[in-house]
């Protein structure tokens, strides 16, 4: 979907005319502007969204189509009547609550794709770290027609990230010390699973597979079609002999057939803890196993203990409640501009980070 006023390219970004590709920005045979030259993000934010395993140009696509649906085509016709074209304040990303934060970057994305000026942004805090309720996590000054209009399209991505890394956070730290991990699944809002799957990392999970291109898992429908669990895994095997194969079984009987011959991975479907302690007896190292089904934080520990590799929880990414964050908006300090060069810092104990971002 795009708008005259917010175009959205079908490759991507803002192409050949962005920012980041203009002339002297990079050296067009560098790595960073293979990356970038279709992104019109500022370069800068690009790489941090990179360096946190996400793709810039997807993520701008995504900011550009939370705004073109918020606006629908118009503009934000309270804001437009309201505030002064020339108006600049500040607004501050603000914790309502206490919990793991995850999507900064993305936020400022949103912001960026409105934004029609320079914007000044302070970072208080960075992706992954435990903030209290009224904390500040990111400050952005520019027009406040761009911020109003950014609001809710921001908001609804951080608070969506946050609330899956918290519920993560909560999830590694009842296993911290048992040597199990806490998995996603393919369980994720269409269009959202790359930032979904980013939070689950942000609150210390592990990525289960991200397609059904990347990984095979078989389950109970494939076993049937097949006739077979180890039918269906040998008929994987011989057609994608590169592909990690994952089997999801019901019995121990089941287990045995495919642990010989030879899955990566088994998926123990609503296992009880003592058929988990016999699974991994019986395995032996020879593949790794992950739990799936009855679990919930109570019981993960217990499940941890019989020497799973995995738990599988869908409700990360399907159930998990958003992390309650607001913004506020306050006058601009006489000093902050909507102008300058444009750099990057990272936040650090002694000091806010400051940086100015171009818009696109």
């Amino acid at each position: 979907m795009s708008t005259p006023d917010l175009p959205l390219l079908t490759g991507g970004g803002c192409g050949d005319g962005c920012g980041c590709a203009a002339a002297g920005e990079y050296d067009a045979d560098s790595p960073e502007f293979a990356a970038y030259a279709e992104c019109g993000l500022d370069p800068a934010l690009a790489q941090l969204l990179a360096d946190a395993g996400l793709d810039p140009v997807e993520i701008e696509d995504i900011a550009h189509l939370a705004i073109e649906e918020d606006l629908d085509h118009g503009v934000d016709v309270t804001t437009v009547a309201t505030i002064p074209e020339e108006a600049v304040s500040t607004a501050d990303f603000t914790a309502r609550e206490a919990g793991v934060v995850a999507g900064l970057r993305v936020a400022e994305a949103v912001v960026s794709v409105v934004c029609t000026d320079e914007f000044e942004v302070e970072r208080h805090v960075d992706d992954g770290d435990r903030v209290e309720a009224g904390q500040k996590l990111l400050s952005v000054t520019t027009r406040t027609r761009d911020l109003l209009t950014a609001e809710r399209s921001a908001l609804n991505l951080l608070c969506r990230l946050s609330g899956i890394a918290t519920a993560t956070r909560a999830w590694a730290d009842v296993l911290e010390g048992t040597g199990t991990r806490v998995r996603d699944t393919r369980k994720t809002t269409p269009g959202l699973r790359s930032l979904e799957k980013f939070a689950v990392r942000t609150g210390g999970g592990v990525n289960h597979r991200m397609s059904l291109s990347d990984a095979a898992l078989v389950k109970d429908n494939h076993v049937v079609a097949a006739g077979g669990v180890a039918q269906a895994f040998k008929a994987v095997r011989e057609t994608f002999p590169d592909v990690p194969i994952e089997v999801e079984v019901d019995t121990l009987h089941q287990l045995r057939e495919v642990v010989d011959a030879g899955a990566d991975l088994i998926l123990l479907d609503n296992f009880t803890p003592g058929e988990c302690e016999e699974a991994v007896a019986i395995v032996a190292g020879r593949a790794l196993l992950e739990a799936s089904g009855r679990l919930t934080l109570d019981t993960a520990p217990t499940y941890a203990k019989t020497g799973v590799d995995f738990l599988a929880v869908g409700a990360l990414t399907h159930s998990s409640p958003v992390l309650d964050i607001g913004l506020d908006l306050r006058e601009a300090d006489e000093t902050t501009g909507t102008s300058g060069t444009t750099g990057t810092s990272e936040p650090s104990e002694a000091s806010d980070a400051s940086t100015t971002s171009e818009a696109e």
